[in-house]
């Protein structure tokens, strides 16, 4: 069994020889014992009344890692002299399976101890079942006035305090912030709309900006995200965005709502032009079209006919080494016939099956390993709460009840951090509605097939593989238990031998 060693002295009379002497008194113990000793923590000139002991500290942090399974020590006084410490530190152990050892004690956690540890437990768990009431109750009352919940805050805004007579789970006054346009960057945001709706690149922008050293609100330099993410903030137009749900006025607003909407559309418009620098070929079945004869992925390539003339092409990447005879396929044609297909799929039928099916899966993936983990360490820590508070109303020692007190103050710090946690891991999962995802799907049917944006979209959604023969297409949706099979046309297949030989790469 893997064990570490703690050893420390405390008092002037004590010194390293004496570390020393417990140090080897716990080797030999560990050697008979067959144990195996990774670590040694050593506390110097450190009171056992006192948790203050970095050595201590680290080696309970790092017992969570669980790389052993015991804690060794000369007698249990160094471990601790409080009971009270004692017995919560040797649970921290005890929930990370870690056993704490004596080496001259051949003696088990006495009944006092276990005790103490049971009603640490039992008293936590009525004490935090009422203050989860509070804490739910809270963020609700948070969203709806529209406070600030956490996060960048965007350029052009700051937060100012607002009165607010809501409480802590402790009862106490909490300071609340809200959005509030701010005077020196609001300008900013302003031209950075102008000059987009004034035709200039987002390069242009970008130049302009950093040419006069204005930074993000990050502290940053400007890219095409951080432009982009302030052209689509709807904040700027007042609506404040929390858990999913928009808030019409939810914060004051910098843009105009003409601007705001004007740029949406010059942004969709621009992504539809041809693009004005170097001209790039998107393959948009790239990672979903296979060979059907070899199963290996199919790659996208262009090369120069005999004539001169500039082609786009799928190829078998084994048939470029010549492991296959797949042949390869004109780019255009195999993905508009799955463009075609994949809107042949959206039946009002279908759509009905498929939105109720991912709102499903959308609930499904909100209780995922991250939210679970933090749920059980919110849990566990209610627990404890409520044995500490019920702890209170039966404990007659001052001292204890002192002790109580901190422990319960640490606990609330570790109970806000966990809750940031939870909340910031439920606001990246969107809340669907089978009506929403519905009215998707159905817009997704109407798309523009000539628009790159639409057409990647309407792969990615319905598109799971797509396996090409010669003669026959076999496409795999997202939204069927069984392959829908399409014949492919013979003449529509790119013979290699139409292309010069530069144009295979």
């Amino acid at each position: 069994m893997e064990v570490v060693i703690y050893a420390r002295y405390s008092s002037h009379n004590q010194n390293e020889q004496s570390i020393e002497g417990q140090l080897e008194v716990c080797r030999n113990y560990a050697k008979s014992n067959n144990y195996t000793i990774i670590h040694e923590y050593i506390d110097r000139a450190q009171s056992g009344t006192s948790d203050d002991r970095p050595e201590f500290l680290k080696m309970i942090s790092d017992s969570s890692k669980k790389t052993f399974k015991g804690v060794l020590v000369y007698q249990l006084d160094r471990f601790a002299r409080n009971r009270y410490d004692s017995a919560v530190y040797k649970r921290t152990l005890k929930k990370n399976g870690v056993r704490v050892f004596s080496a001259r004690e051949n003696i088990n956690d006495d009944a006092s101890g276990i005790l103490m540890e049971s009603v640490l437990e039992g008293m936590a768990e009525y004490y935090s079942a009422e203050l989860g009431q509070k804490v739910k109750r809270g963020m609700k009352i948070n969203a709806e006035n529209c406070y600030y919940n956490g996060g960048t805050i965007p350029l052009g805004f700051k937060l100012v305090d607002v009165d607010s007579n809501i409480t802590d789970a402790l009862g106490r006054i909490v300071k609340k912030k809200k959005f509030a346009i701010d005077e020196d960057s609001a300008p900013i945001v302003k031209k950075i709309f102008e000059m987009y709706t004034e035709g200039y690149l987002m390069a242009d922008i970008i130049r302009y900006l950093n040419s006069k050293n204005i930074k993000t609100a990050t502290g940053g330099e400007f890219n095409k995200n951080s432009i982009r993410n302030i052209l689509l903030n709807k904040r700027y137009i007042g609506i404040y965005t929390y858990n999913g749900e928009d808030t019409i006025d939810g914060i004051p607003r910098i843009i105009d709502d003409d601007i705001f909407y004007k740029v949406q559309e010059m942004m969709v418009k621009n992504k539809k032009a041809p693009a004005r620098a170097r001209a790039k070929t998107e393959y948009l079945l790239t990672t979903k079209l296979f060979c059907g004869h070899c199963k290996d992925m199919m790659t996208g390539y262009s090369g120069t006919s005999k004539t001169g003339k500039l082609h786009n092409y799928y190829m078998c990447n084994n048939a470029r080494k010549k492991l296959c005879n797949k042949k390869a396929v004109q780019k255009d044609y195999i993905e508009d016939l799955v463009i075609q297909q994949a809107r042949e799929v959206l039946t009002d039928e279908n759509i009905k099956k498929i939105a109720t099916e991912v709102v499903e899966l959308a609930n499904q993936d909100k209780d995922n390993s991250t939210l679970r983990r933090l749920n059980k360490k919110l849990k566990d820590n209610e627990k404890q709460k409520a044995n500490l508070f019920d702890s209170l109303k039966i404990c007659t020692i001052d001292a204890v009840k002192q002790s109580i007190f901190e422990e319960l103050n640490k606990m609330e710090i570790e109970r806000q951090q966990i809750m940031s946690e939870i909340a910031l891991e439920e606001s990246q999962h969107i809340k669907l509605t089978v009506t929403e995802v519905k009215f998707f799907l159905v817009q997704l049917r109407k798309g523009n097939i000539n628009d790159i944006k639409y057409r990647k979209l309407l792969i990615n959604t319905l598109i799971y593989q797509v396996f090409l023969y010669d003669d026959s297409i076999t496409i795999v949706f997202n939204t069927q238990n069984k392959p829908y099979e399409k014949k492919i046309p013979r003449p529509e297949v790119l013979e290699s031998s139409l292309l010069g030989k530069d144009a295979l790469p």
